[in-house]
């Protein structure tokens, strides 16, 4: 297992993005929305309408930054969202946007290690994590905890960056994340780091099949890959066995 780092220092990885997260956090919206183009909402799009048929009830939004998908998911009517993340900076933000929107009676914040949960076995209908597996020191234990607290039957969504298939889009995809997307990070966020970590840590992750591959290695059924925008992301499906 590759471990790529934000930072070139000793400290842990787990440890270096925390420190990176809470840095970007209040700059953190802005350029999803610049670096994407704003496609990144057509994706969380995606994933609430891939979780509609499993009707969660009990939903984890792991990873969950400042709140966007676990915001998104209030639109399948589940009784109860917890949006996770181990940056309490992003969680801060994701607070004032569920207060804006009065959502304090679905949605509850609560600072986790992904690594690490504190829920007991079994708790939830879906767990979701959107681009924040590959963030992960240990994303394979984080996978392990993710099934350790689903129900049986119960959803596994993981949405994540990947590198495109098509030798074309392969280049376009690799010229932008190479120059185009450092140069506009370099003009509005406080840490010059953060998104040159961003193409390395994608590269360095498992895609596709590889990565579904390891869903079923640890235990996940009926798993499948859906990708999106020309393969710049993939949605990952797999479902706790009865």
């Amino acid at each position: 297992m590759t471990v790529v780092k934000p930072y070139q220092s000793s400290e842990s990885k787990k440890n270096q993005v925390h420190e990176m997260f809470n840095t970007i956090s209040t700059e953190y919206d802005l350029l999803n929305t610049v670096l994407s183009f704003g496609i990144h909402h057509y994706w969380r799009k995606k994933c609430v309408n891939l979780l509609k048929p499993y009707r969660p009830k009990n939903i984890l939004d792991l990873a969950s930054g400042t709140g966007d998908l676990a915001i998104s998911l209030v639109k399948l009517n589940p009784e109860k969202i917890i949006a996770s993340d181990y940056a309490e900076k992003m969680l801060e933000i994701a607070q004032q946007k569920i207060n804006h929107k009065n959502l304090n009676k679905i949605i509850t914040t609560q600072v986790e290690d992904g690594e690490n949960l504190s829920f007991p076995d079994n708790m939830f209908d879906a767990v979701t994590i959107s681009f924040g597996i590959r963030n992960f020191e240990n994303y394979q234990r984080g996978i392990e905890n993710m099934y350790r607290v689903l129900k049986p039957g119960a959803v596994l969504l993981i949405l994540e960056f990947t590198n495109p298939k098509s030798l074309i889009m392969k280049s376009v995809y690799g010229f932008y994340f190479k120059y185009i997307l450092p140069l506009i990070a370099r003009l509005f966020t406080k840490d010059k780091n953060a998104y040159g970590y961003l193409p390395k840590s994608v590269a360095a992750f498992p895609q596709y099949e590889n990565f579904q591959k390891i869903l079923e290695s640890k235990g996940f059924s009926n798993c499948r890959n859906v990708s999106l925008t020309g393969g710049t992301a993939t949605i990952y499906v797999g479902i706790k066995p009865l």
